[in-house]
């Protein structure tokens, strides 16, 4: 067992020093998969990796004595709160009281051009919503989404993860794909 695991099973006992234990053997890593989510994002976002790696650490600090199953149930949950404070500023951005739809400019002659709607956020919101009707459908299905395509976890992984055979995450994966390209075409 790694010290990771070992710390996170002391943290998950309420040991108070081991989440300043884990922070620096586990910061690189979260501020690596911060990096590849904003990377993913429209470039006008303004949160940065360390920021939302950050953010990610106080909420998962906020869960109470968290049982943390080893390394990769602890960088799920990460991801997924890392996955959760994006979707929660791109609602916030689009907030009517935080200027809705509006769109940041420079102060220069581009501003007068006219640009195009955001398309990368309304993606980001349609897949958590359809996301998230899949997990009332099937959760076991949004798991494999959530761990593969945000996590950025391998299905092999996926499947050590959740215990399953590789085969079996394949077939989640392929349904869970095709249904939620059909639940995203029927949102527009």
């Amino acid at each position: 067992m790694g010290d990771v695991t070992q710390i996170l099973q002391r943290a998950g006992q309420g040991d108070a020093l081991a989440a300043e234990e884990l922070l620096p053997l586990v910061y690189d890593e979260l501020r690596g998969l911060a990096a590849r989510k904003i990377a993913r994002e429209n470039p006008g976002h303004t949160l940065q990796a360390t920021a939302l790696v950050h953010e990610a650490w106080l909420k998962l600090a906020r869960e109470d004595k968290q049982a943390w199953k080893g390394r990769a149930h602890f960088f799920s949950a990460a991801a997924e709160a890392m996955r959760r404070l994006l979707i929660d500023s791109v609602r916030r951005k689009r907030a009517l009281r935080h200027g809705g739809g509006q769109e940041r400019v420079q102060a220069d002659e581009s501003a007068f051009d006219i640009a195009a709607p955001n398309v990368a956020e309304d993606e980001l919101l349609a897949v958590h919503e359809a996301l998230d009707r899949l997990a009332a459908h099937d959760a076991r299905k949004a798991e494999v989404v959530k761990l593969h395509f945000f996590s950025g976890f391998t299905l092999a992984e996926a499947a050590q993860v959740l215990g399953l055979s590789e085969p079996t995450i394949k077939r989640d994966w392929t349904y869970a794909r095709a249904w939620l390209f059909r639940e995203i075409q029927r949102g527009r």
